[in-house]
């Protein structure tokens, strides 16, 4: 195993981690910081099993693609949450 694989490995298992605050958050706002983190990890992932691959020139784009739905999620949902008091109906 060399040490690329071993820390996509690591990446991968600390995915998992902020769904907890997705599943168990006690108010939407947990919820979205939980959806963002793993968003972000996402994105360190496909850098990184593009790095395995040897073709990070096509992952990034990938990963840029997904950075950039990611931030415009947290945006719209933040918007939405905004018009409605904080509350989802």
């Amino acid at each position: 195993m060399t040490f690329l694989t071993a820390v996509t490995a690591v990446v991968a298992l600390a995915l998992m981690l902020p769904f907890y605050r997705v599943i168990k958050g006690p108010t939407v706002y947990d919820r979205m910081i939980g959806v963002g983190v793993s968003g972000t990890k996402t994105v360190i992932l496909i850098c990184l099993v593009g790095f395995m691959y040897g073709r990070i020139d096509m992952f990034i784009d990938i990963a840029i693609a997904y950075a950039m739905l990611n931030f415009l999620g947290g945006i719209i949902v933040a918007k939405y949450l905004g018009r409605t008091g904080g509350e989802p109906q």
